[in-house]
């Protein structure tokens, strides 16, 4: 090691010392922190305006950022929304969670921690509203009519003008909830809204007075009107969500709560467009993230560590002052929370990884597309275990990627010249290896797996990813496929 590398790790070692005292200093003047965690559903980590979006408004998220830390290499441990919350719940990486890395398959109860219900056990009060655990079979994995979430609050509707809004008033059942707490008792609550998940209120963002001139088109999309519109949809359901974030933000300031409440705001998976959702790209699995907690969190920071979603339930524990279970594999980050630092702060988070088995039921068998990927800040590399299949679901329906307008143009012009290499990257069938150079290529369009001048970046980048799957027990790693055995429901 140089003097360089020793006085940076010293610098590191220093902070992260500070940081664990001023945690012991919070556990023994405060009471116990509230825990409130947002989780949209289907958003990519670009669309929210604290990231620099022009179009979409996201006050509340921006708020948080603001009075917190707003994260840029936050990513999912699944790009498929039931394994990706089995990730947060159980802070485990999918290929360890059985068939609760399928989308519509089961988590265990007997078989799993989760951090909801160890801090319940701990004497929080626990309960969600919106979107929780889903769409896993509950009952299956032993849970009754009980989401791992906890109690469910959706009593309360809030009627929307748009088509495919749910039809929840989020905020009023977050009342509902905090007035069924005993005094003094801290709480953890989900907040799941079901926006941006498809179906949209098609041409909404043009009659709201959006412009589609204004829309950043991902490189992996066509630009066409159909496209931008889209976007413009996708868009208003964002703004929705966030509407009932900053009411449920002035139910905290009200109950004098909010400089207490660890609160965190992400997604699950990415956005639900073809190239997107269900895949390991950066429009899949990179992520949102704004994190606060009043005073104790030094407000007005970017930092550019990787944080894995598999690292929350870690974080929620640690902040509480509970032990955090040996199963789980993500890490606490309240370390780099209590801080102070931004930037890069802890030099071992340079990467993330991320994975998929089986998304909808849309190929014979009900077989899947397996993938495994490792990001680091200059390089994606993902491995595709059968690339004989096909990556989107058969032609035809393609069922992997969610029906909209902008899937439909796609199809419709795939015969286009410009549309052509869109389309079979979308749905045409990939090699076994994929490696991006994201710096240089940010839409991850170029595959460089092949290039004899990057064979030893995607070497590296295979031992690391190995050595990660070995670790954390990825049957894949053994060229085990359990996931074979495991029968979803349609």
């Amino acid at each position: 090691m140089n003097r360089r590398d020793f006085l940076k790790n010293v610098s590191i070692g220093t902070a992260l010392l500070a940081a664990s005292q001023s945690l012991g200093a919070l556990n023994k003047t405060k009471k116990r922190p509230n825990i409130f965690f947002c989780i949209s559903d289907d958003q990519s980590w670009l669309h929210a305006g604290a990231y620099g979006d022009k179009v979409v408004k996201t006050p509340n998220f921006d708020r948080i950022a603001k009075e917190g830390v707003l994260f840029t290499h936050s990513f999912c441990s699944s790009p498929s929304c039931t394994p990706s919350r089995a990730a947060v719940l159980t802070g485990q990486e999918i290929w360890r969670l059985g068939q609760g890395s399928t989308l519509r398959g089961t988590l265990f109860k007997n078989q799993y921690k989760v951090y909801t219900s160890l801090l319940e056990e701990a004497g929080y009060l626990v309960g969600f509203t919106g979107k929780g655990w889903a769409p896993g079979n509950t009952k299956a994995g032993g849970w009754g009519n009980q989401n791992p979430v906890g109690k469910q609050f959706n009593s309360k509707a809030a009627p929307s003008s748009l088509k495919g809004i749910a039809a929840t008033d989020y905020a009023e059942n977050f009342k509902e909830f905090l007035n069924t707490r005993k005094e003094e008792q801290p709480f953890c609550f989900w907040f799941g809204p079901k926006e941006p998940h498809r179906d949209y209120d098609i041409g909404s963002g043009l009659k709201s007075g959006k412009k589609l001139a204004d829309v950043r088109v991902p490189e992996s999309l066509p630009d066409a009107t159909e496209t931008r519109s889209d976007i413009l949809d996708y868009y208003m359901e964002i703004e929705w969500y966030d509407k009932h974030l900053g009411r449920m933000l002035k139910l905290l300031e009200d109950k004098d709560e909010l400089d207490n409440t660890l609160i965190v705001v992400t997604s699950d998976n990415g956005m639900p467009f073809p190239r997107a959702k269900a895949n390991l790209y950066d429009m899949g699995v990179h992520m949102p993230l704004a994190v606060c907690w009043g005073k104790s969190v030094k407000g007005g920071r970017v930092v550019d560590d990787f944080i894995s979603h598999t690292d929350f339930a870690p974080t929620f524990l640690a902040a509480a002052g509970l032990e955090v279970p040996a199963e789980m594999t993500g890490r606490s980050f309240l370390d780099i929370l209590l801080s102070k630092k931004q930037g890069r702060v802890d030099s071992q988070r340079d990467f993330a990884c991320s994975a998929i088995e089986r998304h909808s039921i849309c190929r014979p068998d009900g077989m899947g597309y397996p993938m495994r990927a490792i990001r680091d800040r200059r390089w994606l590399y993902i491995r595709n275990y059968e690339h004989d299949r096909w990556p989107a679901g058969d032609p035809g329906k393609f069922g992997d990627c969610d029906d909209g307008p902008t899937k439909a143009y796609i199809i419709e012009h795939q015969n286009d010249p410009k549309v052509m290499p869109l389309f079979e990257k979308a749905f045409g069938k990939r090699s076994t290896e994929e490696l991006y150079d994201v710096k240089n290529d940010p839409g991850q369009i170029n595959n460089l797996a092949d290039e004899p001048a990057f064979a030893e970046t995607k070497k590296m980048l295979q031992q690391k990813l190995f050595q990660y799957q070995q670790k954390t027990s990825d049957p894949r790693a053994q060229g085990k496929s359990p996931w074979d055995n495991f029968k979803d429901e349609k």
